[in-house]
């Protein structure tokens, strides 16, 4: 049988690709420690809850394609609250943030056309761009130089004739990058200029621990034709089950086209989107209390990486993960030694080897995302076990 060819140039995902070894492993006694995928397990909001379990309505229908007026509204809300003022039709409401950015590239990309993106990156925007047909061209990146990347020569530098946009992530996964207000503007500005859209993806927005306000490309308003702003529920509410997303732009045009995928697919789930409009009527301290977790969090990974000699790491300003740099040879063949092979009285650690990030061949080979999703306690031991096992390792 044949398939297509956009499918067959997709990979797995390089959090999820080792789970038949961690089952294994499991089926050993194993106890794993997952710094793989970011699957918060902060509580998420009661609210949520509490709006499901008080739905009445006697038939669950679908929802308007473009999402339920009390899930939008509660999104302008936020956003008003951040300066941002927005009219019903800049919204759509998605399947997660995955699907609010598979719309944005469906209706921007043409087989052969390219989309900047500094590397290492969300490894599933791969397989968003490469089913359209297009290709991801990346801004490189080291981490010797703490992954930063908004630099007005390095990224005119990837524009060609096949630019359609420039998309980032900020704060950044995975990263932690946060760029400030005037690194935004540059990159706007360079999209303006080269008539380029320019895609944040910011559902990572509320998790900066600098003490900065909360930003979005939304702010330039200069520059409506070109921003489009991805953004979730999930990681802000600790509710990645939830899958509801939201599309917002203010390029009529884009909308418009946007319109259709989301009548092909009908709509977002009708309860979902119930309860995440419940999720915008919480307060700050919640997020106070979130962040100050997360840092906490992010502070304990550090300070064990540190102890770690040979490792690469800048401290993360945001977001809930950590790229580095190991002192092995190939972390995709580390990881499956430390399922395979390692433990230390019973335990050994899974991580996102760092590869499957980078869209250039043979980058991010002795590199790896953890994502500090644990508590306190069982990130010390994480730690504990990474370097033990970089010492096992190394002296086969």
């Amino acid at each position: 049988m044949k398939f297509s060819s956009k499918i067959e140039k997709c990979g797995l995902s390089p959090m999820r690709k080792f789970h038949p070894f961690a089952v294994a492993a499991e089926a050993k006694g194993r106890k794993i420690y997952h710094l793989n995928i970011g699957q918060p397990d902060i509580e998420t909001p009661a609210a949520f809850f509490d709006a499901v379990k008080g739905f009445t309505q006697p038939v669950l229908e679908y929802a308007p394609s473009p999402g339920i007026p009390s899930f939008l509204e509660a999104v302008r809300g936020y956003y008003a609250k951040l300066g941002i003022k927005l009219a019903p039709g800049d919204l759509l409401a998605a399947t997660g943030g995955s699907e609010a950015l598979e719309m944005v590239l469906e209706c921007i990309l043409d087989d052969g056309d390219e989309i900047l993106i500094p590397e290492p990156f969300y490894p599933n925007y791969n397989t968003f761009t490469r089913v359209t047909g297009g290709l991801i061209h990346p801004i490189p990146t080291t981490p010797e130089e703490g992954y930063r990347y908004a630099d007005r020569s390095r990224i005119e530098a990837e524009i060609n004739e096949h630019t359609r946009a420039i998309m980032v992530t900020n704060p950044g996964n995975p990263t932690g990058v946060v760029l400030s207000h005037d690194e935004m503007r540059l990159i706007v500005d360079i999209a303006k200029e080269h008539n380029l859209f320019v895609i944040g993806d910011e559902v990572y927005r509320e998790f900066v621990y600098g003490g900065e306000g909360l930003a979005t490309m939304l702010e330039f308003e200069d520059a409506a034709e070109n921003v489009i702003v991805i953004d979730s529920v999930s990681k802000r509410f600790s509710a990645c089950g939830a899958r509801v997303g939201v599309l917002i732009s203010r390029n009529k045009d884009l909308m418009s086209h946007a319109m259709k995928y989301c009548q092909g697919r009908l709509c977002s789930a009708t309860l979902d989107q119930v309860g995440a409009a419940s999720l915008y009527t919480v307060g700050p301290d919640y997020f106070a209390s979130v962040r100050d977790e997360y840092k906490k969090r992010r502070d304990t990974c550090m300070a064990g990486l540190a102890k770690i000699p040979g490792v690469v790491c800048e401290c993360p300003k945001g977001a809930f993960y950590i790229m580095a740099k190991l002192p092995v040879d190939n972390t995709d063949t580390f990881q499956q030694w430390l399922l395979e092979e390692f433990e230390d009285k019973g335990d050994t650690v899974m991580f996102a080897p760092g590869e499957g990030f980078y869209a250039t061949p043979g980058k991010g080979k002795d590199e790896v995302r953890l994502a500090y999703v644990l508590k306190q306690a069982d990130l010390e031991r994480a730690m504990e076990l990474l370097a033990l096992g970089i010492q096992a390792y190394n002296a086969r």
